[in-house]
C-alpha cells in the first residue's frame, strides 16, 4: 500500500513509519518538524519538510496517490491549547481539513486518524472509560479532537472515504521528547539522568497526583498497522486499562534509572510537589475491549519493561 503519514518525523509517528516499511508498505512523511526531528525520520520514506496546513500540501498528493492517510500531525499540549486555543484549532482543525480535502479529490481510501482518549473524555463517570461514554471534551486541544471526529463522519457519509479512528492513552517509549501531558516519562528521565529534581503535579485531595494509562509506542504502532485494513467507520482506545498515579510511575523510573546509572544521588528519590495544570484531567483510563474485539489489538508491553526499554534506549541516544 502507498501510506502518508502527516506528523512522520514525530515520537509516536515515526514508530509507526519504522513499523508500515518494515512490513512492506510504501511509505511517504508529511513534517514540519516543528516538535519532530529529521533523525527520527525512515530513510526508505519520502520526506516533504511541509506545514498541514500548507497549500502546497495538494501537490503532495497529487504527486503520491496515498491509498492510505495516517494523520499523526497535531498541535499536541493540553497546556498549550488552553494558553492559545486559535492556534491549537487552527492546526488541528483547519489542518486537518486540509488534509482531508486533498484526500477527497486524489482517490485516498481511507483514513487512520489519532485522536486522544487521554483528553477527549473528560472527567469520565466510566472508569476504566469505553467508547460508548460520551466524550466530554475539558480542553481545547480535546475539542478538536473531537471535533475532527465528525469531519471524518461527515466525509464517510458524503464522499465514502473510509476512516479508523485511534484514541490514545498516553504514549510513552523511545523518542519520546520531554513535550506534552504524556512527556512526563520522558521528562522525569532527563531529569534523573541529568541529576536534576522532579516535580509530582496533583490536586490536593490526591497527593500522589493524577492517574494515566500508559500505552508503550510499540504498542501502539502495532494498532496503527491492524487500522491499515480494520475498524471500519469506528473509533477505538488503544490503552492498557491500567491506572498509574504520576508518583507511581516516578518511583518506577527513579528505580530503572537507579540501575543504569550508579551516580544518581538519593536525595532526588522524593520528587517535588506541584500543582495540576489548566487543563489537567483528575484521573484517565481506557477500556481497550473494543480494540480487542474489532480488530484483535491488546496491549503487550507492560509498564516496567516499556520504562526499561525506554531507558534504554534514552541512554543510547545519549
Amino acid at each position: 500500500m502507498k501510506i502518508l503519514v502527516t506528523g512522520g518525523a514525530g515520537f509516536i509517528g515515526s514508530n509507526v513509519v519504522d513499523a508500515y516499511i518494515k512490513a512492506g508498505h510504501d511509505v511517504a512523511v508529511v513534517d514540519n518538524l516543528f516538535s519532530g526531528k529529521r533523525s527520527n525520520l525512515n530513510p526508505k520514506a519520502r520526506f516533504y519538510l511541509l506545514d498541514i496546513r500548507s497549500p502546497e500540501v495538494k501537490k503532495v498528493f497529487e504527486h503520491e496517490k496515498p491509498d492510505i492517510v495516517n494523520h499523526h500531525a497535531a498541535q499536541m499540549s493540553v497546556p498549550a491549547s488552553v494558553e492559545d486555543p486559535m492556534y491549537d484549532a487552527d492546526v488541528n482543525v483547519r489542518g486537518f481539513l486540509n488534509i482531508l480535502e486533498a484526500a477527497r479529490v486524489n482517490g485516498t481510501k481511507k483514513v487512520v486518524f489519532i485522536s486522544s482518549g487521554g483528553a477527549i473524555y473528560g472527567e469520565a463517570q466510566e472508569y476504566p472509560t469505553s467508547e460508548k461514554y460520551m466524550p466530554v471534551p475539558m480542553s481545547p486541544y480535546a475539542i478538536t479532537k473531537y471535533v475532527s471526529e465528525q469531519y471524518l463522519a461527515f466525509y464517510n457519509h458524503q464522499y465514502g472515504l473510509d476512516y479508523t479512528v485511534l484514541r490514545y492513552a498516553n504514549v510513552y517509549g523511545p523518542r519520546q521528547i520531554p513535550h506534552g501531558e504524556a512527556g512526563v516519562v520522558a521528562i522525569f528521565m532527563d531529569r534523573l539522568i541529568n541529576g536534576s529534581p522532579c516535580t509530582v503535579n496533583s490536586f490536593d485531595e490526591e497527593p500522589r497526583g493524577m492517574t494515566r494509562d500508559y500505552c508503550f509506542v510499540g504498542d501502539v504502532a502495532r494498532a496503527n498497522m491492524l487500522a491499515l485494513t480494520k475498524g471500519s467507520a469506528e473509533a477505538y482506545n488503544i490503552g492498557t486499562g491500567v491506572a498509574t498515579h504520576t508518583a507511581d510511575l516516578f518511583n518506577e523510573i527513579y528505580e530503572a534509572v537507579k540501575k543504569n546509572v550508579p551516580v544518581l544521588s538519593p536525595e532526588f528519590k522524593n520528587p517535588l510537589r506541584g500543582v495540576a495544570r489548566a487543563g489537567d484531567l483528575k484521573r484517565s483510563c481506557l477500556n481497550a475491549g473494543k480494540a480487542s474485539r474489532g480488530f484483535g489489538w491488546a496491549p503487550g508491553v507492560g509498564l516496567r519493561e516499556g520504562i526499561e526499554q525506554t531507558l534504554k534506549w534514552r541512554i543510547s541516544a545519549s
